[in-house]
């Protein structure tokens, strides 16, 4: 399975489910079609900076991290999503192209997302330089983009 998709699955469990452990989420995620190891199911959780905390009753069930700022609602990310026109690699960059007037703000939703993958975003007035920290390929950038962004790709590729 395409850690593309095994990503956003992951997030999704834990956001609407009570997980308290690995076994319980490999089961789940078994559940939708997706099948994992441990091993991995441990390297994603690391990178979606998901983590444990007490259920109130005596337990643990894992959680996403909460953004300082908002900026990650849904309906933010359907106001970013639309003004996004093309995405391409640059040498170990990326560019993103918006419509004029939206890459600050939508550069900002990229930062603002807190990803370890991405070191920073340049916005000018209709593009973006994403930068990714060191070791980050930019296939995982893409990922990582496609889980801020939920259909980016698909709606690069429709145009």
């Amino acid at each position: 399975m395409q850690k593309a998709k095994r990503l956003p699955a992951i997030e999704k469990i834990i956001a609407e489910e009570n997980i308290s452990s690995h076994e319980m989420l490999l089961k789940k995620l078994k559940a939708k079609g997706i099948n994992c190891t441990q091993a991995t199911l441990s390297r994603d959780l690391r990178q979606l900076g998901a983590g444990r905390v007490s259920d109130g009753k005596g337990g643990y069930k894992y959680t996403m991290p909460e953004s300082s700022n908002s900026t990650l609602s849904v309906s933010n990310r359907l106001q970013v999503l639309p003004v996004v026109c093309d995405i391409v690699d640059a040498k170990g960059l990326l560019v993103i192209r918006t419509l004029p007037g939206n890459a600050n703000n939508a550069a900002i939703y990229i930062d603002n997302s807190s990803r370890y993958e991405i070191a920073g975003t340049i916005a000018g007035d209709d593009t973006i330089l994403v930068i990714p920290r060191d070791g980050i390929t930019n296939h995982q950038v893409h990922t990582c983009l496609e889980l801020i962004l939920p259909g980016l790709h698909e709606k690069i590729k429709g145009k």
